[in-house]
């Protein structure tokens, strides 16, 4: 128990203090969750009138982020599978990174449901146990659930990992490994489940195909890996974290065969539907080339579709993929694509036009950016504890007073 206490003693101090550039970016971040306090509180007074989401629109901009970042946190298998299945050296040495973003992400996941549900009281709706969810008919409450595991096992090994380095010993693989397998499945779960969601509604055709789950990992598996390749970097320069550059390559190289399939599965999806051109087809038409004046999703259609077919380009010549500007270019990129897919390009044109018929062009009030941005700023202040912790254990500058100076974490 002392060890647990000096542990978590030397990780608070770790947290609280750092330089002037650390401190600026701590600062920013509670600032950024201090505004959307704010917009919440609003939103909590007023109700979920206070955003621009209307009975025509009932799901939008919260849960938009909400699926975006599952896939970022499914995201960390990518890692997981050549660092623990194939023991490849140079990801093993990294993949805790993956796993410190993968409980981040579900993190600002939980907080996006949280405030699209509007009070919080209604959390208890799909928790099992605790609340009254309708279980096991909810798909809901089967994403809350397999979202909660998830988070669970990744906090489990990350401490576990974080402490045995901290001793200065190596950690427990029979502890870690049945873990770090289980949630294998799991990554793929949490993306899963939340494609069921949507197309398991069968009175929005828009979402209604068997082929969404398949598309959700490989976007997934593009834009995830596209945030941690921005993170290496920067870890790299502002902590002095050795990363290899040779893991830098092999995740852009997965995600090169990623594109590819999340790109072949949307062409799939588009040839399906303007090539039977059944009634459905109204709701892609109005993704991609606007019905009547109601044309303000057209822009994002194909800003998202030219993005991710450069970042494809990019990642797939090695040239280009092992050069700095453009790996980054193609980042963000990638992103930027996948953001605009998963949120406006799915979200917003499955709910328009209604089931009246009736169009309704969406936009974020400002009460939803700003509860947006307190959202994303925990999450990153989550993400910057962790890596705070973390960074001194790998490196073998923080350590439990009779432990080895040897670094015991990879």
């Amino acid at each position: 128990m002392a060890g647990i206490f000096e542990f978590a003693k030397g990780s608070f101090r770790l947290i609280t203090r750092g330089g002037p550039a650390y401190a600026a970016w701590v600062g920013a971040l509670l600032v950024g969750v201090v505004i959307g306090l704010f917009g919440y509180a609003q939103q909590f007074r007023a109700g979920l009138i206070a955003t621009n989401m209307r009975d025509q629109v009932t799901w939008a901009f919260y849960i938009g982020n909400f699926t975006f970042l599952v896939g970022v946190a499914a995201a960390a298998v990518l890692l997981v599978i050549p660092a623990y299945v194939y023991q490849w050296k140079p990801i093993k040495e990294v993949v805790i990174l993956g796993e410190l973003l993968a409980i981040s992400a579900i993190v600002m996941c939980l907080l996006f449901v949280l405030v699209d549900m509007g009070r919080p009281d209604r959390l208890l709706h799909i928790v099992p146990l605790l609340g009254s969810p309708n279980w096991p008919n909810s798909l809901l409450a089967w994403d809350a659930l397999v979202l909660n595991i998830y988070l669970v096992i990744n906090v489990l090994v990350v401490v576990h990992i974080l402490y045995a380095g901290y001793r200065g010993r190596p950690y427990n693989h029979r502890f870690v490994i049945p873990l770090v397998l289980a949630s294998i499945p799991m990554a793929v779960g949490i993306h899963t489940v939340t494609a069921f969601l949507y197309n398991g509604m069968a009175a929005r055709p828009y979402w209604n195909a068997s082929i969404l789950a398949p598309r959700f990992l490989a976007s997934a598996f593009c834009s995830g890996p596209a945030v941690l390749l921005i993170l290496f970097q920067v870890l790299r320069r502002t902590t002095g974290l050795e990363i290899k550059n040779e893991a830098i390559w092999k995740v852009a190289e997965l995600m090169a065969y990623a594109m590819f399939f999340n790109l072949f599965l949307l062409g799939a999806e588009l040839f399906k539907e303007f090539y039977s051109a059944t009634e459905h087809l109204t709701y892609t038409r109005y993704y991609w080339f606007g019905i009547g004046e109601h044309r303000a999703l057209v822009p994002y259609a194909w800003g998202s579709l030219v993005a991710s077919l450069v970042a494809f380009l990019l990642f797939l010549i090695p040239k280009t993929r092992q050069h700095w500007i453009t790996l980054n270019l193609g980042c963000v990129l990638i992103w930027a694509g996948v953001y605009v897919e998963k949120g406006i390009g799915l979200v917003l044109p499955g709910m328009t036009p209604d089931t009246l018929g009736e169009i309704y062009d969406y936009t974020p009030s400002l009460v939803e950016w700003t509860v947006a941005l307190g959202v994303f700023c925990v999450g990153f202040l989550v993400f910057t504890a962790l890596v705070r912790v973390a960074v001194p254990i790998m490196s073998g500058t923080f350590r439990h007073p009779g432990a080895s100076a040897q670094p015991a974490v990879p």
